[in-house]
């Protein structure tokens, strides 16, 4: 559900059509972004190859958990809830994100991986408060410069994302039974907003 009236799948015609498409052979289903994308399928292509040009040269692991640092501080239920499912598949074990959510101060990653988590939430946050004593501390981890750059674009990028909150577009239903209902941690009103629960009450770990 989104407060935009936006192209029914039954009703998609040409570029929408095709991004309807695409999208449910990408991942098994129509999810509730792509329908606000409906309205600017042109925003949405360019937003696709931005993001791949971002995500593929880095480490999958290390993406995602800049993705989820950024998100999770954005307090993006969406972005949140999908990233936070593709590290428990396929890099940490559930109960480890429920723990990075739970406290992100001491998150379960090595020292490469907090410091990243927390530059990536750093910048998300706000950019302007990154200092030059936080990429020091990144490069003696060992992270180059363009790695540094590209944990920053990773985060900059989910801004964008995670701002199609506006039209109160939620997570896709099967989040209600999937990687969320694994973790032990329940929060209802994650967001602390009663016009986010109104029509779907959604178990969160973020």
């Amino acid at each position: 559900m989104s407060f935009l009236k936006t192209v029914a799948e039954e009703e998609a015609e040409g570029d929408v059509a095709n991004m309807f498409e695409r999208d449910v052979e990408r991942v098994g289903y129509l999810p509730n972004y792509s329908k606000t994308f409906s309205l600017h399928p042109a925003a949405y292509q360019a937003w696709r190859s931005l993001i791949a040009s971002i995500a593929k040269p880095m480490d999958a692991r290390r993406y995602e958990i800049a993705t989820v640092a950024a998100a999770r501080r954005l307090r993006s239920t969406y972005c949140s809830l999908a990233h936070g499912e593709i590290l428990a598949e396929e890099h940490m074990e559930p109960s480890d994100v429920a723990r990075l959510a739970r406290d992100p101060e001491h998150p379960p990653l090595d020292v490469t991986e907090a410091l990243i988590f927390r530059f990536a939430s750093k910048v998300a946050e706000d950019a302007i408060s990154v200092t030059e004593e936080d990429i020091v501390e990144l490069r003696a981890a060992g992270l180059s410069d363009r790695d540094i750059l590209d944990v920053a674009l990773a985060s900059a990028a989910r801004c964008f994302f995670s701002k199609g909150d506006f039209s109160d577009f939620f997570s896709d239903p099967r989040f209600l039974t999937g990687f969320c209902h694994c973790l032990p941690i329940r929060c209802e009103a994650w967001r602390g907003s009663i016009r986010t629960i109104r029509s779907m009450r959604v178990s969160a770990i973020f």
